[in-house]
């Protein structure tokens, strides 16, 4: 799915949240991570903000349209 945590502006994806975590990568800023099913089988971890994971839970579905900012459906 992704090389990198970090979410571009032109991404499109849609999938299943597996796993939620969160953690201090750089001993000062919380980050927040969510493992993503995609249809096709393949997974990925991807960077979100912190009002998104606090609003979802594993098994939701989430989408990520190009231009946006990715939102629970």
């Amino acid at each position: 799915m992704y090389t990198s945590r970090n979410i571009e502006r032109d991404d499109h994806w849609e999938g299943i949240v597996t796993h939620k975590s969160r953690g201090m990568l750089d001993g000062s800023n919380m980050y927040h991570f969510v493992e993503v099913r995609l249809a096709d089988g393949e997974s990925g971890k991807v960077r979100i903000s912190r009002r998104l994971w606090k609003s979802i839970e594993v098994g939701d579905r989430i989408v990520k349209r190009p231009g946006a900012d990715p939102v629970r459906e």
